[in-house]
């Protein structure tokens, strides 16, 4: 018994000591009475999680403690946020009400709260919602930007003490951080916490390339701080002479971004150059960082050779959310390239911790990006469009991606997300201007509506008032701005055409003494395998539907009670999870208790066995096995989790499945001859197909093959880099689709 109350005590100490840690972390922002405050919400976040725990036995006090230090500390958020975040989760799960927090610390704070407690069920385990959720989580944003914030600190916390969580939790709260905190942080500006997220998501979804990559960094890491002290010497010195205060560093890459590189260059770690970056940061009056932050360039430009094309300049024209910085690529002194970011003390913390420091220079908001940016959010959760999945990639796609900047005749500068069209630019001037929009001028040149953007172009849009919006138009646009434009215009174009098959729809059924009546209608909806009413009459104005089939609804003895689509579709899910427990089969375990089970492969990722899988359950396929790296997974899990089960393979090894291999070389005689010998002959695998192509002497080819397991696979892939004139073996996914 002594023990535990010895613990207890030990515990008691340790949570003073967290609190103080606290407080000194957000010293500089503390006004009078705001002491006060804090302590008030730690005593009252203490004594509402009494007696709970962590999963990992700590006291839950903990955890409360760390978001607001989180907050304080990495994000830079005043007394109130801290406040808020020590109570973020006393509504939801203790007895405190929002009254209770209204009455002791105010309107401002209880709002907050109320925001946290409604987003803190966003991802509730068997919502197939989350975007749903999402928008409205990002409603409470357009009220009070500090709900996000403190969301991504508890998101951020709750990652790194993911350890003692069980897996498939593990790779849930992954997928859903990688698809939508990350690129919010990203969003905000929040640099640090968007890769560390990143990094974090990586470590828990793709274990083994994570430590492969993490262990090649630490074993290189002595060489590469030499190769840093070598670069930066030189500079310092130039830098003092010409009385340019500055700390000059070299700051590693994250994890994740060179796993990124890795992908899409498909070269090895040994290739990835950039391993770090040099960064200057000024000691500048605000008046002259500009003109200081060239002269540091061109002193490092006089030092070392710059790559032309790889100059960024963000300092004269900001990213949209306050990311100020100048960025160049130099050769280094042992024939490297290496990227060199020069910026101000004021714009590294901008760049570090977002808009939170942005309030911090500016006395005023009201001109800052982030009122833009909440202006836009706002543009796009009026848009009436109610597919909340739509709505989630097309914002995905705006508010995450990076900006060009657009001129005006008049030279106004428009702000589009890469890869906006003409017809984008249109709609972004004014909805009527979009909509009648046949072509564009750009720099002065002829160009058609689906003409791709770039940075600084000038843009004249022509208009017709014969023109009215298509329905290919939404190949063409990016925006979600210009999406809803158009969706709205064709459906309003649609509900005019369908008012007419309402007509011809209810003549047809009284001559066939079929009662018009909703009742009817539904079942006919259903028949027809339409989505609504408006669908029904759609197809009858468009004579898709007739008297011929009319009939044939009339004939036919089942008609199918009316329900709503998504109930059909959750009583199939519920009926194949039934039938996990009943069905047999000796290759793929599936479920808690890992009962044996039916299933398919997806043909996006094509799993082996060894993979590390999961299973989906779709409504038309049965199960899908997916491999937890598969492009998909990320967005499967994220917004279907409760379709999502545990899989794990069996030691079998009679069955074979099939893989792609993509192989290059030096083009020699003979060379596929050798290939083929191997796979067939040496290894006993079949070939399913083989495409070559040879350029100036380089092989590059691709192998579909059946191999038994990821064993089978890695020994086979050995094998092949031996053949003579081979440099490089990799697996490949086939195309991307996702199982629904």
């Amino acid at each position: 018994m002594k023990d535990i109350v010895i613990d207890i005590e030990a515990e008691k100490t340790e949570i003073l000591k967290r609190y103080r840690a606290l407080l000194r972390a957000c010293k500089s922002t503390l006004q009078k009475g705001d002491k006060k405050l804090i302590r008030k919400a730690f005593e009252m976040a203490l004594e509402s999680h009494k007696g709970m725990r962590r999963k990992s036995g700590e006291p839950y006090i903990y955890h409360p403690i760390a978001v607001a230090q989180i907050a304080a500390e990495e994000i830079g958020l005043g007394p109130t946020s801290i406040v808020c975040a020590l109570l973020h989760d006393v509504v939801e799960d203790t007895d405190v009400s929002l009254d209770d927090i209204e009455r002791e610390f105010g309107k401002k704070v209880a709002l907050i709260i109320d925001g946290l407690t409604k987003i803190s069920g966003v991802f509730d385990t068997n919502s197939s919602l989350q975007a749903e959720n999402f928008r409205k989580m990002l409603l409470t944003l357009a009220d009070d930007v500090r709900v996000i914030l403190i969301k991504l600190a508890d998101r951020l916390h709750n990652m790194r003490t993911m350890e003692f969580m069980p897996r498939d939790k593990q790779l849930k709260l992954s997928s859903e951080t990688v698809y939508l905190y990350a690129p919010l942080a990203h969003r905000l500006g929040l640099y640090a916490i968007k890769s560390e997220l990143e990094d974090l998501s990586m470590k828990y979804m793709e274990r083994e390339t994570y430590q492969f990559i993490k262990k090649r960094l630490n074993e290189k890491k002595a060489e590469r701080e030499k190769f840093i002290r070598d670069f930066i010497e030189p500079l310092k010195k130039v830098l003092e002479s010409q009385e340019l205060h500055s700390d000059v560093f070299g700051r590693p890459k994250s994890i994740h971004s060179i796993w990124n590189k890795m992908k899409k260059k498909a070269i090895p770690f040994e290739e990835v150059y950039d391993l770090f970056a040099i960064r200057i940061v000024l000691d500048s009056a605000p008046e002259h960082e500009k003109a200081e932050c060239w002269k540091a360039y061109s002193i490092v430009t006089d030092l070392y050779r710059p790559n032309p094309d790889r100059l960024r300049d963000w300092i004269s024209s900001p990213k949209a959310n306050g990311y100020e910085s100048l960025h160049t690529t130099v050769m280094g002194p042992r024939g490297q390239w290496v990227e060199v970011q020069i910026r101000t003390k004021r714009m590294n913390e901008i760049a570090e911790k977002g808009f939170a420091a942005h309030w911090k220079y500016k006395e005023s908001s009201t001109d800052s990006g982030l009122d833009q940016w909440v202006q836009k959010v706002r543009e796009m959760l009026k848009n009436p469009e109610s597919n909340a999945l739509d709505f989630l990639d097309d914002f995905k796609m705006n508010l995450f991606s990076d900006e060009i900047f657009i001129f005006t005749p008049k030279g106004a500068l428009i702000q589009l997300p890469q890869g906006a069209t003409a017809l984008d630019f249109a709609f972004e001037i004014h909805t009527d201007v979009g909509a009648t929009c046949i072509g564009a001028k750009v720099n002065h040149k002829l160009v058609p509506l689906g003409y791709k953007l770039q940075n600084g172009d000038q843009v004249e849009v022509i208009t017709s008032s014969k023109q009215t919006p298509k329905e290919d138009w939404l190949n063409v646009v990016v925006t979600a701005k210009a999406k809803a434009k158009i969706k709205s215009a064709l459906k309003e174009e649609k509900r005019k055409i369908a008012d007419e098959g309402k007509e011809i729809l209810e003549r047809k059924m009284k001559s066939l003494k079929i009662t018009y009546n909703s009742d009817n209608l539904h079942k006919l909806s259903y028949y027809f395998k339409l989505l609504s009413t408006q669908d029904l009459f759609f197809n009858v104005a468009k004579g898709l539907i007739d008297m011929k089939d009319l009939k044939e609804y009339q004939a036919s003895e089942k008609v199918v009670e009316n329900k709503p689509q998504d109930k059909i579709e959750n009583d199939q899910v519920q009926n194949l999870l039934r039938s996990i427990k009943t069905k047999d089969s000796d290759i793929l375990l599936i479920g808690e208790d890992m009962q044996k089970i039916d299933y398919k492969l997806a043909n996006c990722c094509n799993p082996i066995p060894g993979d590390d899988v999961f299973g989906f359950i779709t409504v038309s396929d049965g199960i899908k096995i997916h491999r937890t790296n598969c492009p998909n997974a990320a967005k499967l899990m994220a917004n279907y989790g409760y379709r999502i089960v545990k899989a794990r393979w069996t030691n079998q090894q009679e069955l074979a499945f099939l893989t792609g291999l993509r192989i290059t070389g030096i083009d020699d005689v003979g060379l596929i001859n050798k290939l083929t010998t191997v796979i067939s002959n040496d290894f006993k695998v079949n070939i399913r197909s083989i495409t070559v192509d040879s350029d100036n002497g380089i092989f590059e080819g691709s192998i579909m093959v059946y191999v038994n397991d990821t064993e089978h696979l890695e020994n086979l892939i050995k094998r092949l880099k031996m053949v003579k004139g081979i440099t490089a073996v990799t697996r490949f996914d086939s195309a991307v689709e996702v199982a629904s």
